[in-house]
């Protein structure tokens, strides 16, 4: 199968803590406007229908779904309507365990849980479960590896999606003010580390006590941002090219050029 060009949005929103119906809503508005230019794949924020907000996730009810959630509909309908994939961050309830996780609504309005973030950060370790595995999302032939937030500042999370064969590398965050200068070369760097485009949708504004920086952007693979959203509300839209990775992947054959080992270690004693 010879890969097409991939249309991918990254929306750069503000989410409410706590409230699902109002960011379920929030979300398919962003999913129209995205489908309204070619989107085949929309990207949303970390934890965007439950709001990251420690204290929502400690003590209110009703801020976890599940994925036959009757409130998540209307993000399902908008999905469908717009043949997109749609990847949302959520608290997701299962089996008596609580999970940071993103969601996917399938095109044809399905809607599963696709991966839970296995980096938990601070806060988040008191409330959710790790997840246990990796994460890929398949369309039209592009295999999309998943990570959320912190994921992305391992380079061996990125590298194992790269490994499984994936081009791309879909990253939900939530970075509060001032931790700017961490998230842009994490993401640039995991582009370029293994020749595959990077989707950072990253939440803004106020939610709860927390004030977020977006950083929403989209980096090719030779780690170069070739668009964003710099500030507010918007979205960023990229069409991921094969030529791009394989011209990338040429230029810095990392996956060839890496020995399998690195062995033992020398100390010289000065």
């Amino acid at each position: 199968m010879t890969l097409e060009p991939l249309r991918v949005a990254a929306v750069q929103a503000a989410s409410v803590a706590g409230d699902v119906e109002a960011n379920v809503s929030v979300a398919a508005r962003w999913v129209r406007e995205a489908a309204g230019v070619g989107a085949r794949v929309v990207v949303l924020p970390e934890l965007f229908l439950t709001g990251y907000d420690p204290t929502t996730w400690k003590n209110a009810d009703g801020c976890d779904v599940t994925p036959a959630d009757p409130r998540l509909l209307p993000l399902r309908r908008a999905a469908e309507t717009a043949s997109a994939a749609v990847l949302v961050g959520a608290s997701v309830a299962s089996g008596g365990q609580r999970t940071l996780s993103t969601l996917c609504c399938s095109p044809d309005g399905g809607l599963d849980l696709a991966y839970s973030k296995q980096h938990l950060w601070h806060a988040e370790r008191s409330v959710f479960t790790p997840g246990r595995a990796g994460g890929s999302v398949e369309i039209d032939g592009w295999q999309l590896g998943l990570g959320i937030c912190y994921d992305g500042c391992f380079p061996e999370h990125a590298r194992a999606a790269a490994d499984a064969g994936a081009l791309g590398y879909l990253c939900p965050s939530a970075y509060v003010v001032g931790s700017e200068h961490r998230r842009d070369l994490y993401y640039a760097a995991r582009a370029l580390d293994n020749g595959v485009y990077v989707v950072l949708a990253g939440l803004t504004g106020q939610c709860g006590k927390l004030e977020f920086s977006g950083g929403t952007a989209v980096y090719d693979p030779q780690g170069r941002r070739v668009t964003d959203v710099p500030q507010g509300e918007g979205l960023a839209l990229a069409d991921l090219d094969p030529a791009a990775i394989a011209e990338a992947r040429a230029i810095n054959p990392y996956a060839e050029d890496r020995p399998p080992s690195l062995g033992g270690r020398v100390t010289t004693h000065l």
